[in-house]
């Protein structure tokens, strides 16, 4: 399992400005990784707002604005489930490589949060859906604020 061992992240993440963007495709599987990462950052105390995109191709040009807008950190959300065509691993990558640029780039951390599955009980396995064994939405924005947590933390050590 993909979970196994993965670390329960709780940061104070008030004051932070974090945007959520979120792939429209696959409407069951996106409502729950939106669900977990709400309630992750809600529990964080981070001030948030959401934008949607079509699909998960576009979610690093939304993030790189999000980034260049003054977030503290962006969650990206979405689902690519594998088809007969190659286009699965070209969304894929473009979305890691594209995503991970804008981390990089602009220094401002990028929860990920795009599921990249076989086919679609992996993806609802992965949800946060009630049964799902997995929460990825809430690991995303979890994994984003800590991060903009730590580097806010570093810069006032410095």
């Amino acid at each position: 399992m993909s979970g196994a061992g993965a670390p329960k992240v709780t940061v104070d993440g008030r004051g932070l400005r974090v945007v959520v963007v979120a792939a429209s495709w696959h409407d069951q599987v996106m409502e729950g990784l939106l669900a977990g990462a709400r309630r992750a950052l809600g529990e964080s105390g981070a001030d948030w707002t959401e934008v949607r995109v079509p699909g998960s191709f576009e979610l690093p040009v939304a993030a790189a604005r999000a980034a260049a807008g003054g977030a503290d950190a962006v969650v990206a959300l979405g689902v690519v489930i594998r088809g007969g065509t190659p286009h699965f691993e070209y969304v894929c990558s473009a979305a890691t490589t594209g995503l991970t640029d804008v981390s990089v780039r602009t220094g401002v951390p990028v929860g990920f949060g795009v599921l990249t599955c076989d086919d679609e009980a992996q993806a609802l396995d992965r949800a946060g859906l009630e049964g799902s064994s997995e929460d990825k939405g809430a690991e995303a924005a979890e994994a984003a604020v800590a991060t903009a947590v730590t580097l806010r933390d570093l810069f006032r050590m410095t």
